[in-house]
């Protein structure tokens, strides 16, 4: 946003030669975004584009036939109360329903929108289209830039897309949000070419921007923990200076536990590994590896230094109980923690262990990827040993 007003103001100052620039300065953001979006599969993020590219050229269809006449106006008032309802509803459905399944039904509804559109804007020069609509467009809630009634529509689709990304700030949902704020102040500018141009190729970039950003944390952080991933750990290993310690993490017996208690109790086990792993001291920054194990890199510490941490981790995993729901389990929480009561703490939850090894930067292990295979060494020793204890090399 702030980008854009400079190119506004920058644009502004030299006058005219920048004109073509600007003007395909939206188609290209478009371009970039629908196909960076389609290459993701990020559908939500290609049809908030496509809307975009729909609306901008609906505003230079309508400019070319006089920025005054009632055409333009028409064109102008669909475009701030379709476009940000659209958002809306785009917001509201879940990723993959909106070009998953029936997807034509979105063009369906773009395509009204289009035709209505055309419809009013020849009131008085069409068979088919009075002039009723002329009088229609000085209702108060559809007079102003933007109208009252678009106003309404632009803050439900930014209330939406900021409700969405709070769990989380999901990088796609602040991205639309911002969208909004850039065609708002497109909206503000309606009636100038130069700013409805430069904020809509600023809506567009905005979301281009948000899907490279989604696309860079579902390559460097795992989802399911929200641990930075083992691609991650790879690019910090090579970072590292000349004393550091790695200590691989293994959940014991974690294939039984699976085949016991099913996966959603294991992806349940892996998310209190991890955050317990994120709380460790010493300095050091957890990775998921893959699988149940997990990486711990501590920068500027020896294999001697981090061993409390290790043992304080360890204890920590094992001294947790993990809540199993059972097939009498009430669903309401108050039913559950009264029945925990009666039957005695921990009476509904299975214990969970690891195994731990260390292993730091020496002469036995000069690299990055020696270091890690000494930890994978000392990881096999504390599992040959009986589990749930922590062995450095």
């Amino acid at each position: 946003m702030a980008a854009a007003g400079l190119a506004l103001a920058f644009k502004r100052s030299l006058g005219p030669q920048l004109s073509g620039v600007v003007f395909y300065a939206p188609y290209v953001a478009y371009a970039l975004g629908a196909a960076i979006s389609l290459w993701f599969r990020r559908a939500r993020t290609f049809l908030l584009v496509a809307l975009l590219f729909v609306a901008y050229v609906g505003y230079e269809a309508g400019m070319a036939m006089g920025p005054s006449s009632f055409p333009a106006r028409v064109v102008l008032v669909s475009i701030m109360i379709f476009l940000p309802l659209n958002f809306l509803l785009a917001i509201a459905l879940p990723e993959r329903a909106v070009l998953h399944h029936r997807s034509y039904r979105w063009l369906f509804l773009v395509a009204a929108q289009v035709l209505v559109t055309r419809w009013v804007a020849s009131a008085g020069r069409s068979l088919f289209s009075g002039t009723a609509w002329e009088g229609l467009l000085e209702h108060w809630l559809l007079t102003g830039t933007p109208p009252p009634l678009a106003m309404i529509f632009i803050a439900a689709a930014f209330i939406a897309a900021v409700a969405k990304s709070l769990p989380r700030g999901a990088p796609l949902e602040v991205g639309a949000a911002g969208a909004i704020l850039a065609f708002f102040a497109a909206c503000l500018g309606a009636g100038d070419p130069a700013q409805f141009q430069i904020f809509m190729a600023a809506a567009g970039l905005i979301l281009l921007m948000a899907v490279l950003q989604e696309s860079h944390g579902m390559a460097f952080r795992d989802e399911l923990t929200g641990l930075p991933s083992r691609r991650t750990l790879e690019e910090r290993l090579r970072t590292l200076g000349g004393v550091y310690t790695v200590a691989m993490v293994d959940v014991d017996h974690f294939k039984k536990f699976n085949d016991t208690y099913g996966h959603d109790v294991g992806d349940q086990v892996l998310r209190l590994v991890a955050a317990r792993l994120m709380e460790v001291g010493g300095g050091g920054r957890a990775f998921r590896y893959g699988g149940e194990e997990f990486a711990v890199v501590f920068p500027d510490r020896r294999v001697k230094q981090v061993l409390p941490e290790l043992e304080a981790l360890r204890e920590g995993i094992q001294s947790y109980r993990v809540a199993l729901r059972g097939k009498d389990r009430p669903e309401d929480a108050e039913s559950g923690r009264d029945r925990r009561g009666k039957k005695g703490r921990g009476a509904s939850g299975v214990s969970v262990t690891v195994s731990i090894g260390a292993a730091e930067r020496s002469d036995w292990f000069p690299t990055a990827d020696e270091v890690v295979r000494g930890a994978d060494e000392a990881l096999y020793r504390a599992k040959k040993r009986g589990r749930n204890r922590v062995v450095s090399r």
